[in-house]
Order: C-alpha cells, then sequence, then structure tokens
C-alpha cells in the first residue's frame, strides 16, 4: 500500500461527501466574516489535492502565508466539523442527546430551572429508549446539582428517588465498562497472536474468563452488558478454535440487534461485526447453507440507507462482504472463479487508503494470495505473499508465519529447488521464533528438507506418509489452526492424485453439498 497522508485535515477534507462539501460551503457562507475567506479558500486548495503537499499549497495560493497556515487548518477542522454537527444531527441519537443535554444546561444558567428538569426528563426517557446509559448518568448529576442548590419542589421524596437512579446507573456503567474492556483485551490478544498455537496459550486466553463480570453479566437484560458478555465468549471461542460454541455465541450477538432493531442504527459497527462474525463461524464450520443465507441478508443489509449514507460503514461491509466472497470461493474450491474479485478488491483498498487498518490488508493479502495459489498460479501468490513478509508490522504473527510457509510450498510448486534450501532454513527459524512450530508444520518441514533428493516415485509415496501422518491431527484443536491457513490436506492430495487443488476441493465440497441435502 503507498503510504498514507498523515495530515489530519487533509484526510478530513478528503472523507467528505459531495452533500456535506455543499452544506459546509452554505454553512460558511452563512456565518462567515472578512477573515474567514481564506479558510474557504484553503478548504478548496485541500479538496483539490491528490496527496498532502504543504510546499505546494503555498506556491498555489499566495494569498495563506506560511506563518498563518497552522492557524487557520486548526480554524478550518473546528468548522468543518461543525458543520458537520449541524447535517446528521437528526440521524444520530448521541448528537440528538447532547443538543437537549445543551439545551437543558442553557435554561440551568438562565435560571428557569423547573424547565431544565423538564427537557433532562425527556432526555433521561429518550436515552433509556435506546440504552444510552452514560447519557442517563449525565441527566442525573445536572438534575442532582438543580436540587441540591435550589428548592424546586419538583417531587416528593425527590433526592432519595434521585440517590437510587445514580447508584443504580453507576452499577451498569460499571459492569458495561468491565465486560467490554475484557472483550476488548480478548480481541487485542487475537490482533496480536492469531489463534492459541499450544496449551501455554490456551491457559492465558482462559485466564480473561476468570472475571467476576461475566458471572455478574450471567442474568443481567440490559443490552449492553449482554452484547459485551457474547463478545467475550466470541474471541475466546474464536482464538481457542472452538468453533461450534463461536457460532452459538454470534448468533446471540446478531439475535440480540434481531431482538432491538433500533440498536442497529444507534450500534451499527457492532452489527456489522456480528454479521461478519457469524459468516466466518459458518465458513469454520463448513454450514454451507447457512453461510449463503447470512451472505444474502448482509448483502440486503448493505443496501440500506445507514451503510449507504455513512462512509465507515460502507467501508466495514465491503471490508466483510469481499473476505466472506472469498472465503466462499475457498470453501466451494472455485479458485480460478474467485479471481474476477480481486481487481474490485484493488480497486478499493486504493480508494479507502486513508481508513483501513494495517490488519484488514493483511488478511486481505494472505486471502488472495491462497486464492491465486489455489488456481495454480504460484507466481502471483508469491507477489502478494511477499507484501506481507516485507511489511514489517508487529501483529498477527500467525499471518506472518503461514505467509512464509504458503510462500515456500508455492516455490516448491515452481521447482525452485536451489532457493528453497536455504527457504526452509529461513522459516523454519522464524516460526520457531515466533513459537509457530506445532506437529503439522514440523511434519511439513521434514517432508521439504528431504524433497529435493527423491525421484518422482519416491515423492509420491513420501506425498502419501505425510499425509497419513497428518490426517489424524485435523481434529485436534491445537493442531487445527495450521489447517485453517493451509489446506494442507487437499493439496497432498492433488499432488497424490495429479489433480489440480481446487478441483479436489471442489469435489469434497459437491459431495458435502449432496450429503447435506440428503
Amino acid at each position: 500500500m503507498p503510504n498514507r497522508s498523515t495530515d489530519t485535515l487533509f484526510q478530513l477534507v478528503q472523507s467528505l461527501e459531495r452533500s456535506e462539501k455543499r452544506n459546509f460551503k452554505l454553512y460558511m457562507t452563512r456565518n462567515t466574516t472578512s477573515g474567514d475567506l481564506k479558510v474557504i479558500q484553503l478548504f478548496d486548495a485541500l479538496d483539490k489535492m491528490k496527496s498532502y503537499d504543504e510546499e505546494q499549497l503555498l506556491v498555489k495560493n499566495p494569498s495563506i502565508q506560511k506563518q498563518q497556515l497552522s492557524n487557520l487548518k486548526a480554524h478550518l477542522y473546528r468548522e468543518i466539523l461543525a458543520s458537520l454537527r449541524l447535517l446528521n444531527q437528526e440521524e444520530n441519537i448521541d448528537l440528538q442527546l447532547h443538543e437537549q443535554l445543551d439545551f437543558a444546561r442553557l435554561l440551568y444558567n438562565k435560571g428557569l430551572y423547573l424547565q431544565s428538569l423538564k427537557i433532562l426528563d425527556r432526555v433521561k426517557d429518550l436515552a433509556r429508549a435506546n440504552n444510552q446509559v452514560t447519557y442517563i448518568l449525565q441527566v442525573l448529576f445536572l438534575e442532582e446539582k438543580i436540587e441540591a442548590l435550589h428548592i424546586t419542589r419538583s417531587m416528593q421524596d425527590r433526592a432519595e428517588k434521585l440517590s437510587n437512579e445514580v447508584t443504580e446507573v453507576n452499577c451498569r456503567l460499571t459492569l458495561i465498562g468491565k465486560l467490554s474492556n475484557l472483550s476488548l483485551q480478548l480481541y487485542s490478544w487475537y490482533i496480536k497472536n492469531g489463534h492459541a498455537r499450544n496449551e501455554e496459550d490456551t491457559k492465558a486466553v482462559d485466564a480473561f474468563l476468570n472475571n467476576e463480570a461475566l458471572e455478574k453479566a450471567k442474568d443481567v437484560k440490559g443490552f449492553y452488558e449482554r452484547l459485551y458478555r457474547y463478545q467475550c465468549y466470541c474471541w475466546h471461542a474464536f482464538i481457542t478454535q472452538n468453533f461450534l460454541l463461536y457460532y452459538r455465541y454470534c448468533q446471540k450477538w446478531v439475535d440480540l440487534f434481531d431482538a432491538e432493531p433500533k440498536m442497529i442504527e444507534i450500534e451499527t459497527a457492532h452489527y456489522i461485526k456480528g454479521l461478519h462474525n457469524l459468516m466466518g463461524a459458518h465458513f469454520d464450520l463448513r454450514n454451507y447453507q447457512k453461510f449463503n443465507d447470512t451472505i444474502l441478508v448482509f448483502e440486503k443489509f448493505i443496501q440500506t440507507p445507514v451503510i449507504l449514507q455513512n462512509r465507515n460503514n460502507l467501508i466495514q461491509t465491503f471490508i466483510y462482504l469481499n473476505i466472506s466472497k472469498l472465503n466462499r470461493h475457498f470453501m466451494e474450491g472455485t479458485f480460478t472463479e474467485g479471481l474476477a474479485l480481486v481487481p474490485y478488491i484493488e480497486e478499493k483498498l486504493n480508494e479507502y487508503e486513508l481508513y483501513l487498518d494495517r490488519h484488514r490488508i493483511l488478511v486481505f493479502y494472505y486471502k488472495i494470495a491462497s486464492l491465486y495459489f489455489g488456481s495454480g498460479d504460484f507466481d502471483k501468490s508469491i507477489d502478494y505473499l511477499n507484501k506481507i513478509i516485507n511489511w514489517k508490522v508487529d501483529l498477527r504473527t500467525d499471518l506472518q508465519c503461514y505467509a512464509r510457509l504458503l510462500n515456500l510450498i508455492a516455490h516448491y510448486e515452481l521447482g525452485n529447488f536451489d532457493l528453497l534450501e536455504y527457504l526452509v532454513k529461513s522459516v523454519y527459524r522464524f516460526m520457531y521464533k515466533m513459537q509457530n512450530l506445532s506437529t503439522v508444520e514440523e511434519e511439513v518441514f521434514g517432508f521439504l528438507r528431504k524433497s529435493f533428493r527423491l525421484s518422482p516415485k519416491e515423492i509420491k509415496k513420501e506425498f502419501e506418509n505425510l499425509l497419513a501422518a497428518l490426517q489424524p491431527l485435523e481434529k485436534n484443536r491445537l493442531e487445527s489452526r495450521a489447517f485453517m491457513y493451509l489446506d494442507i490436506i487437499s493439496w497432498l492430495e492433488s499432488k497424490i492424485h495429479n489433480q489440480p487443488v481446487q478441483n479436489i476441493i471442489r469435489k469434497k465440497y459437491l459431495d458435502a453439498k449432496r450429503c447435506e441435502e440428503v
């Protein structure tokens, strides 16, 4: 990927939709002063730039002095955010609640306490209806302030009722905070390490579940308490490769939104992630029909305004839909057909360059490399694997390891035996250093080391021996991680039967489909 511009104002301007740019111009026209003309000029200049270049900006806009630029940029940044707030406040529950709280504070400052309390009652009802617990607490703090400093006589036993409400909301927020922290820690562990590699990793991940918050949340009915609790169990099951449990909690996650549809608009990103994980769970379990059914639900959801009118949601759905589409080709053994997706994915990766995190890009590179490998284009597979290998990142060590292993096998397929002897040693050292060597990898490395010296007749026998050694390990949870990244069984079968690997996978898929239909 090209280097990203790190100028925050440029990123903000480039992220604006056409309607948002038009609204900004109208906003500035209504509120402009003579001193704001340079701000508009700066906005137009940044809007036209393909990448941020301060020197070119100053050369093409001589009325903007270098010593002014920092203040002008800060001013423009604030004005853009202010215009966006006005444009989007009706669409976002957070902005609506903020606005009403601001009104209540303004009325309080005017000495209109009873009017302020009436608005606060409405805010509290709206917040409760939309599960916005933090706003309820803000309302209660302002209500307590008014009651403590002024005699409103708004309700008997007001102090006691407010005190009880604050205690209840604080308890809820504490529990939600603990659960969301736990969910984030588990997800962070996965981003750094990938799936559990051994018993030590499993124990480390299991330790996260020894948390009193999970026990407390077991019978709680609050939306966010349940959401984060389900997420905790999802990440734990996924990391430890307990895919049946992973599926169950992914389904609970999505069902939570289906039971409260209004939360889909409020917490869209969580709903998107839930559907993505559910598709992933069906893929891992090879639930062919449910996998396709969930993709259809996802594609239909993408066409709704909550996605189409929000850039962040559009980007996230692009990522997850196309990961699932690639997974479908892996599952169905249609690798060559799946190559048609690559130009579109590449185009979107460039278009969304400013907004994509490195982890997502690495995942796409690995999946595209696997697609080319499965279709028999080993040179192109190596090109994408090198993008991962040469990108110095400190996350997804598992992806780094398996990119090197797949790269090694691709070179084997190309007959680059002179290079292979060095690569085998290099990749083995790397995986050993990363503590990423399981029995599966040890067997594969053992095979590759002696394969250079074998005749065609001898090599077939060694393929058969390796297949016999690996097949019993498929059901071993700590060994199954290797089979998720490399369908080494199908590759070995393709070598033994002298068929393209995608033909082997396709036959397995069609056989499984027939059994499913029966």
